[in-house]
């Protein structure tokens, strides 16, 4: 079995949507790292010396990769992020290798078995 690592980079705001709809989607579990910062092609602006920029978390999600597209479409879909610049950024890579995963393969097995 084959995994790709989804990550998230999302307004706190909108963090406990992400994780719904990215279970919905297939993922089986997650991590999330707040407090993260970006900045994106605009540079934040500051108040007295003070960042003026909404928080982020980043969400880890190991995932097959039969479900990694749909799950990151999901996540787009949810954090809105193709229709306001500033709203995030969810990319995915391949993963070489995985341990820790086997109580999860056996679930997947089904959804593997019918891409196949």
């Amino acid at each position: 079995m084959h995994f790709k690592l989804i990550i998230a980079l999302v307004e706190d705001t909108v963090t406990d949507a992400v994780l719904d709809a990215a279970r919905e989607a297939g993922a089986k579990g997650s991590t999330v790292l707040n407090s993260a910062r970006g900045e994106g092609v605009n540079k934040t602006k500051s108040f007295f010396g003070l960042n003026l920029e909404t928080q982020r978390d980043m969400v880890l999600l190991l995932v097959e990769e039969h479900l990694a597209r749909p799950i990151l479409e999901t996540i787009s879909r949810v954090c809105a992020f193709d229709e306001q610049p500033g709203k995030g950024i969810a990319f995915q890579i391949d993963v070489e290798d995985a341990v820790g995963v086997s109580h999860q393969i056996s679930e997947l097995y089904c959804v593997v078995e019918e891409e196949l």
